[in-house]
C-alpha cells in the first residue's frame, strides 16, 4: 500500500491540498465500467488520489488523448529476449507495459537460485515492477540433463525472500500422480497463499481437475479453443499468447465473450528483441485482438485489470484512487499509438523511446556455463539399422510439433542425406556437466540447405541445439557456440557466418536492445535468404522449443527422442 500519509492522501483527494501532478482533461478509460470520462487524474507519492476535477503543482494537458491503465504481462521470460533485465525495461516501457509477472526457469535450469537472484537484483535498476515467480520445475523433468536443481526448500525461502509465487507447473504428471517432491512445492506454495502458474496443454477432464484442484490457477498453454475453454469452465485464468515462436492470440480469439472476457489475460511468454522493437509489446496483444473484433475497451480490461484480479495484483490495473499511477497516454483509440508512459507518476518513456538508463552488470555466478567438449563432425552420425524412423515434424508457428514415421535414406548403417528428402539433421548436446550426451534425430518442415545454425538457448535445460543438413557444418556450429560461451551462429558451406555472442548463462547479452536486434534481424534474414529455411518456421527460437519435452508431441533432450503421450524416450527407429 501507499507510503503517502493518510491525511495528505485525503487533503489531495478532497482538493484542500494540490497533488503532485495532474494530467488534465483526458479520456480516461475506466476498466471497471467500461466508460471514457473525461477528468483529471490526481497523483501524489506516485498513487492516484482522485479522478475528477483537481489542480496540481505540475499540470499535463490530455485533452483529446486517451489514458488506459498500464499495461501487464502476465507470463514472461526476460531471457529469451536475450536482453539483461534492465535493458529489457527499456524495450517494453515504451510499448505502455509497466509491470510483467516473470518467470526466470530458463536461467535457474542453467544457474539455479543463483539465477534467479540475479534476475531479481538487476530488475531492481529500473523502473519496470518485474515481479518474479519462484521456477516451479528446474529441471523441468527428469529427462535431460541441465545445470541446477530447485527443490520444495528453495521455493520456500524464494517466496519467503524475494519471489511473489510460484512459476509455469509444466510437469502435470508430477502433480497428477502424487511426486511426493513436487506435492511439497506445492503445499509450501499454498501455505503462503501465492498464485501458482499452470502449464498443462490437453490435459484430459479428471486430469484437469487434479491439477486445478492442487491449487494451479492460470495457463498459457491453450493448443485451441476446446482446451482453453475446458480450463476456464473449471476455474482457470487463461492467458492469451503472443510471442515470437508462438502465437496463439487469433486461435483464442472466439473466448472473448462477454461470460468468458474476465478469464482472459494477455501474455507474451517467449518473444525476441527483433520482434518488440517492430511489432511491440503486450500493446501488439491488444491491437491483434482489436483487428478481430474486440473492443478496445475490452482488450485493454484483459491487459490490465484482468491480470491484475489474475495475480493479486490489488494495487493496480485501473485508474482509481489508492491504485498506483501506472498510466499509458495514447492518440486515439483507432491508431492506439501510446504517446507517453508513466509509472509511479513519474514519466519514463516518450515517443516509444525509454527515459531512463540502466547498465546491465552480470555476476561471475552466471558467466561462463557453457562447458563440453570440441565436437567432430563423425559425433553428428545418426545410425541406424532401418530406414523406417520417427521424425519431428513442425507445426507452422507453435511450439508443438507431429510425431511423423518416415521412410529415409541409409548407407553403411547411417542416414545419409539426400537433396529434396525433406529432412534435417536436429542434435542436442549437453553444455552443463560436460557429459558428452548428444541427442540426435531428424526434422521435417525446416528445410535448412548448405549450412547449419545453432544456439545455446534450448527450453527448458538450454543445452547446445543445432540443425543443418551436413555433419560438417553442424560441428563447426556447436564448436562456435562453445568457444564464445554461449551464443547463436549460422554456417555456410564450411564458414561461420556470424554469431551473436551471450555471456549471461548463454541466455542473455550484456548489450543493449539496438545491438541485439540488429544480430538477431541478419542471423534470421541469413538464415532464411543463405540457407533456405522454411519461412513458416522463425528460424532460431523454433528450433529452441524443439527440446521442450513438455509440449507435445515429439521432442528431442540430451539423452533422446522423447514422445509426449506416453511421457517417454521412444528409439529413433521403428519396429
Amino acid at each position: 500500500m501507499m507510503n503517502t500519509p493518510m491525511k495528505n492522501f485525503i487533503d489531495v483527494a478532497m482538493g484542500r491540498e494540490k497533488a503532485d501532478l495532474v494530467i488534465k482533461g483526458g479520456n480516461v478509460i475506466n476498466v471497471y465500467t467500461g466508460e471514457i470520462e473525461v477528468a483529471d487524474i490526481a497523483i501524489v507519492d506516485g498513487y492516484i488520489a482522485g479522478v475528477g476535477d483537481y489542480d496540481g503543482d505540475v499540470v499535463v494537458d490530455a485533452c483529446g488523448k486517451y489514458i488506459s491503465p498500464g499495461f501487464i504481462d502476465g507470463h514472461c521470460h526476460v531471457e529469451s529476449t536475450m536482453l539483461s533485465p534492465v535493458n529489457f525495461a527499456m524495450e517494453v516501457m515504451p510499448c505502455g507495459t509497466t509491470t510483467c509477472i516473470c518467470d526466470p526457469h530458463e536461467i535457474a535450469n542453467v544457474c539455479g537460485v543463483a539465477g534467479v537472484n540475479y534476475m531479481v537484483e538487476e530488475s531492481e535498476k529500473a523502473p519496470l515492477d518485474a515481479i518474479y515467480m519462484a521456477p516451479s520445475c528446474v529441471p523441468a523433468t527428469p529427462y535431460e540433463n541441465n545445470g541446477a536443481t530447485i527443490d520444495s526448500a528453495d521455493i520456500a525461502n524464494m517466496l519467503d525472500d524475494n519471489c511473489y509465487g510460484v512459476g509455469e507447473f509444466m510437469n502435470a504428471p508430477g502433480v497428477v500422480y502424487c511426486d511426493p517432491e513436487v506435492l511439497e512445492k506445492l503445499r509450501v506454495a499454498k501455505e503462503r497463499g501465492v498464485v501458482i502458474d499452470g502449464h498443462y496443454p490437453l490435459a484430459d477432464s479428471k486430469a484437469l481437475n487434479a491439477y486445478i484442484g492442487a491449487g494451479i490457477t492460470t495457463d498459457h498453454e491453450c493448443l485451441d479453443i476446446v482446451d482453453a475453454m475446458n480450463k476456464i469452465r473449471r476455474g482457470m485464468y487463461v492467458l492469451m499468447r503472443e510471442g515470437s515462436a508462438t502465437r496463439n492470440v487469433r486461435d483464442l480469439i472466439r473466448l472473448v465473450t462477454p461470460r468468458t472476457i474476465r478469464r482472459l489475460v494477455f501474455c507474451t511468454d517467449d518473444k525476441q528483441v527483433h520482434d518488440l522493437k517492430s511489432i511491440g509489446h503486450i500493446d501488439n496483444n491488444i491491437k491483434i485482438a482489436v483487428s478481430l473484433g474486440v473492443s478496445t475497451i475490452d482488450a485493454i480490461t484483459i491487459a490490465t485489470l484482468n491480470a491484475a484480479e489474475c495475480y493479486k495484483l490489488e494495487d493496480r490495473g485501473v485508474i482509481a484512487p489508492g491504485k498506483i499511477a501506472d498510466l499509458v497516454i495514447i492518440d486515439d483509440l483507432a491508431d492506439f499509438n501510446i504517446l507517453e508512459v508513466y509509472k509511479k507518476g513519474v514519466l519514463v518513456a516518450k515517443d516509444k523511446k525509454a527515459l531512463f538508463g540502466g547498465k546491465a552488470e552480470p555476476t561471475s555466478a552466471v558467466m561462463s556455463s557453457v562447458h563440453c567438449d570440441v565436437m567432430k563432425a563423425s559425433d553428428m552420425e545418426l545410425k541406424l539399422s532401418s530406414d523406417t524412423i520417427r521424425i519431428i515434424g513442425l507445426e507452422p508457428h507453435n511450439v508443438s510439433t507431429k510425431s511423423l514415421v518416415r521412410t529415409v535414406n541409409v548407407e553403411n548403417g547411417k542416414y545419409v542425406h539426400v537433396d529434396g528428402d525433406g529432412f534435417s539433421k536436429i542434435c542436442v548436446v549437453e553444455r552443463h556437466k560436460n557429459t558428452g550426451n548428444i541427442g540426435i534425430a531428424l526434422l521435417e518442415g525446416y528445410d535448412i540447405k548448405g549450412g547449419a545454425v545453432a544456439l545455446s538457448v534450448a527450453h527448458d535445460s538450454h543445452n547446445i541445439i543445432a540443425c543443418g543438413d551436413n555433419d560438417e557444418d553442424i560441428a563447426i556450429a556447436i564448436n562456435e557456440i562453445r568457444r564464445v560461451g554461449g551464443g547463436m551462429t549460422a554456417v555456410k558451406n564450411g564458414k561461420i557466418y556470424d554469431t551473436l555472442e551471450l555471456p549471461i548463462a548463454g541466455l542473455m547479452s550484456d548489450r543493449d536492445s539496438s545491438y541485439i536486434g540488429e544480430y538477431t534481424t541478419k542471423l534470421n534474414k541469413f538464415a532464411y535468404d543463405e540457407l533456405h529455411v522454411n519461412t513458416d518456421a522463425e528460424a532460431f527460437m523454433t528450433l529452441s522449443f524443439l527440446s521442450l519435452v513438455v509440449i507435445p508431441e515429439l521432442k528431442i533432450s540430451d539423452r533422446g527422442l522423447f514422445d509426449y503421450s506416453s511421457f517417454a524416450f521412444v528409439p529413433v527407429e521403428v519396429s
